[in-house]
């Protein structure tokens, strides 16, 4: 087998297992907190770093494992990640304890998770790009982003099966493909790139880099906690001493890079427009996009699936079989763009790619929360062919910019701020969805029970992180709202309404009006995200491929 295929091979299976475990992780999350017993309504906190604990650690270190992939081979570096991704797989299935010490748990070890696709995804663009000539990029990049996007896909799916069985599978699932993958790796992938071995380690730059960028993330993590008598925690001095120092470090940044001798980021690269304007679409979109994965769960494992008589206990896999059209609009167009990227260059794919994404999300806020599914099933199959549009092309036009011995580094910023903008958007999504909510809710809780006033000093405590929460699990918490009462104010309560409060259908309809209106201003905000994508994709210039510019080649294709 030529060996580009074996690199395409290869790469494809760890974006495929790191994919898998992305999705399949947000539709078990329902499973896995029954699984070790972990109260809903107390636990926003240990959610939010189980979804972005992975994230944080992954992005502050895509750049400088880019880096070192430079220095001492992508294809060492990529094979250690496989082996560290099944450690960490294997130690999030042995999970030993329960409550807040098995979340604790889980946290840590998605971290060690979190360094291994780190090693993957600084290197696995970079690898690709070694082994394939520039004219064939974007065909190799799309089969790997569909891969991605195919792992989306089987997640959701097989996480709604897994954890109908058992929530140990989840994790259990990404052992064998990591073994394998890892074994394969270091028998058959070998370095062709350019290395450079007689650099020397930045270690004020990437200290810098990566304290930065952690405080701001920790701090944006924090800042969605209640804190005081705020639903939220932006006023936390800690969080905005973390957002402050984290934003100084990141100022700082680059004025060092100017003074060592050989720095971790090249800044010169932002000069060349097509990877500048790429690194910046790429932000974007990942802000736009990255949030909404988590609130369309919600609002199908929350409402919508409970209000056609579905039990809560099945709506994470129904949630991903409801999904499944996004994946399959990705998967539609990402091989196709990438050929075509490979011809007629990236700017007009992107950018028509991100202006259909930024449509759908507008076509989404017109939807009532009781929507009908094939409407909304056509919307996001759209939404995944825009955002297919998008991905390989751009991929590939950030990385046929850059010269080959520098393509570890510039794989690591491309994901770096792929990654970094995901999970700034998870958290603005979040941050806009519990601001509306928390001025209409404890209105839209005591409509929901007229003529009821003891209720409504239990219904107004009910804070808009805590029922964000529940119905992203999936769950009614007025039971266990009951149950913590005294006896003296539950007897007072009609047994009628106690029945129709604690009934399948009330919380989801309670709350609708409420997160729908808040629900629509996040896909107000994503748009104009993806439309500011679409800007910058349009902005990047002619084709510009760095094999065929340093030898004075024209490009064919080439467009103004």
């Amino acid at each position: 087998m030529h060996y580009k295929w074996v690199a395409l091979s290869n790469t494809t299976l760890g974006v495929l297992m790191a994919s898998i475990n992305g999705t399949i992780l947000i539709i078990a999350l329902p499973a896995i907190f029954r699984g070790i017993d972990i109260n809903p309504l107390t636990s926003f906190e240990y959610l939010l770093w189980i979804l972005f604990g992975f994230n944080i650690v992954t992005a502050t270190l895509l750049v400088t494992f880019g880096r070192l992939s430079d220095m001492y081979g992508r294809v060492r570096l990529y094979n250690m990640g496989f082996l560290v991704f099944t450690i960490g797989s294997i130690l999030l299935y042995l999970t030993p304890g329960t409550g807040d010490t098995a979340a604790l748990e889980i946290i840590i070890f998605r971290i060690v998770q979190g360094i291994g696709a780190a090693f993957l995804f600084s290197n696995s663009a970079a690898i690709l790009t070694d082994a394939f000539p520039y004219n064939e990029r974007g065909k190799a990049l799309g089969i790997n982003q569909v891969a991605g996007l195919a792992g989306s896909l089987i997640g959701l799916v097989l996480g709604g099966v897994l954890a109908a069985i058992y929530w140990r599978y989840v994790f259990l699932v990404s052992v064998p493909v990591g073994i394998v993958g890892t074994i394969w790796s270091y028998l058959k992938l070998k370095e062709v790139g350019k290395i450079r071995r007689n650099r020397k380690i930045d270690v004020w730059g990437n200290a810098t880099f990566a304290a930065g960028l952690t405080l701001i993330l920790i701090g944006i993590t924090y800042g969605l906690i209640p804190y005081g008598n705020s639903v939220m925690g932006w006023y936390n001095p800690w969080v905005m001493a973390s957002l402050t120092s984290g934003v100084s470090l990141l100022v700082a940044f680059p004025f060092i890079e100017m003074r060592v001798p050989d720095p971790m980021v090249r800044l010169d690269f932002f000069k060349i427009r097509s990877f500048a304007a790429g690194n910046f679409a790429a932000l974007l979109s990942a802000t736009a996009r990255g949030g909404v994965m988590i609130i369309l769960v919600i609002l199908l494992q929350g409402i919508w699936l409970p209000l056609h008589g579905y039990s809560y206990a099945s709506t994470p896999f129904w949630a991903g079989v409801y999904l499944i059209p996004l994946s399959l609009g990705f998967v539609t167009m990402g091989p196709l763009s990438g050929w075509l990227s490979d011809r007629y260059g990236a700017r007009v794919l992107a950018t028509v790619g991100m202006a259909i994404a930024g449509a759908c999300f507008l076509l989404l806020a017109t939807l009532p929360y009781n929507f009908n599914y094939l409407e909304f099933a056509l919307i996001i199959y759209v939404m995944g062919i825009g955002n297919g549009m998008f991905a390989s092309p751009n991929t590939a036009s950030i990385m046929n910019s850059i010269p080959a011995e520098h393509r570890g580094t510039a794989s690591g910023m491309r994901s770096t701020f792929q990654n970094t903008g995901q999970t700034i958007s998870i958290a603005l999504f979040f941050t806009i969805v519990i601001l509306a909510m928390s001025y209409s809710l404890p209105l839209a809780l005591s409509h929901a029970v007229p003529g009821q006033p003891q209720l409504d000093a239990i219904l107004e405590k009910i804070p808009p992180t805590g029922a964000l929460f529940s119905a992203f699990l999936g769950y009614n918490p007025m039971k266990a709202i009951l149950s913590q009462l005294p006896p003296s104010v539950v007897n007072h309560i009609p047994s009628s309404v106690i029945t129709t409060i604690t009934a399948r259908t009330w919380f989801p309809e309670a709350i609708a009006p409420s997160f729908m209106s808040a629900l629509r201003l996040s896909f107000y905000f994503a748009a104009g995200m993806s439309l500011v994508a679409a800007i910058a994709s349009l902005l990047r210039g002619r084709v510009y491929v760095y094999e065929k510019e340093t030898r004075g080649e024209k490009i064919a294709g080439e467009t103004k």
